[in-house]
């Protein structure tokens, strides 16, 4: 089934074809692997709209210079194309939740597992680790792990899980990886920051590249200016890493294609861009019955004593 699944999207060009032959491919490609592995981080939350394709969702609420306003509330455009009825619902319920000054629940301020793309959304520096047979992905606001297992397929029966079942491989100049079997959390199976849900379909691949130090900077520039008109280059992001805007240096660039059929009519893709940055802020994220944000925990008390 798994197979299949696959070649039926390799016929819609979400899959390369190539990717379907994964250990094959692996064995025969002698070029060299990307050295990816490093400390990334960009300057503001969110991915990055395609040059082309669907247009994913975004923030309604705006600021008079036409910048996002996430500070007035959080409001996706529920009346998306890309939306099905039920994605649709979802979503204008979270808006409006939003605009009563509520903080919509999602993983995140409810301390709880993060999956793509939802991760990616919110995280704001990621520590990539390259090894023979895997890649580790550590992000660094609570300390989010993600471990992705190369050159092997999918399990024939995948167990879903809160972070899903990951695998990858590499494509000349390109780390691929592949997320299946992501357990919707209930309220809180959203992709960003905006309440946009997610069933248990979800499916997404991420392309993992190097690009040009200059291109990447200008791509980072360009997306800061969706949330701020201040042109000034931010030297710190906003947990304290320092970044690196030396154009000699490459930058890392996400391609991230995220396919739901129960809630998108269509696969959509964003963009993620990444400066190298050095520092590493300790942050941990404590569960407890009240949060900084969202609603408060029912948390399960056991009112007889263990001893």
């Amino acid at each position: 089934m798994i197979w299949e699944a696959r070649m039926r999207r390799a016929a819609f060009g979400l899959v390369p074809a190539a990717a379907i032959l994964w250990p094959a491919m692996a064995a025969q490609n002698s070029t060299p692997v990307p050295a990816l592995s490093g400390h990334w981080g960009r300057t503001n939350f969110n991915l990055e709209q395609p040059p082309s394709g669907p247009v994913f969702i975004a923030n309604t609420m705006k600021k008079r210079d036409g910048t996002i306003d996430d500070d007035a509330a959080r409001v996706g455009d529920y009346t998306s194309p890309i939306l099905t009825p039920e994605g649709a619902a979802i979503l204008k319920a979270h808006g409006e939740f939003s605009r009563a000054g509520n903080s919509i629940p999602d993983p995140h301020n409810q301390c709880r597992p993060e999956p793509p793309p939802f991760v990616m959304n919110i995280q704001v520096e990621v520590l990539l680790l390259q090894q023979n047979d895997a890649v580790t992905l550590i992000y660094v606001n609570g300390q989010v792990v993600r471990h992705v297992r190369l050159n092997v397929p999918h399990p024939e029966h995948v167990t879903p899980s809160w972070l899903g079942d990951s695998v990858g491989h590499y494509e000349g100049d390109t780390l691929v990886i592949d997320t299946i079997g992501i357990k919707p959390q209930g309220p809180l199976a959203v992709v960003d920051r905006y309440g946009t849900p997610h069933s248990d379909a979800l499916h997404v691949i991420e392309r993992y590249r190097l690009i040009d130090g200059a291109a990447a900077i200008d791509a980072v520039r360009k997306h800061r200016r969706t949330f701020t008109a201040d042109p000034a280059q931010v030297q710190f992001d906003i947990y304290g890493a320092e970044f690196d805007w030396d154009p000699g240096k490459k930058g890392l660039q996400v391609e991230v294609t995220v396919d739901d059929p129960k809630i998108f009519t269509t696969p959509w893709t964003g963009i993620l861009t990444y400066r190298p940055q050095t520092g590493w802020p300790e942050m941990v994220c404590a569960e407890n019955l009240r949060e900084s944000s969202g609603p408060d925990r029912d948390a399960p008390v056991d009112n007889t004593p263990d001893f």
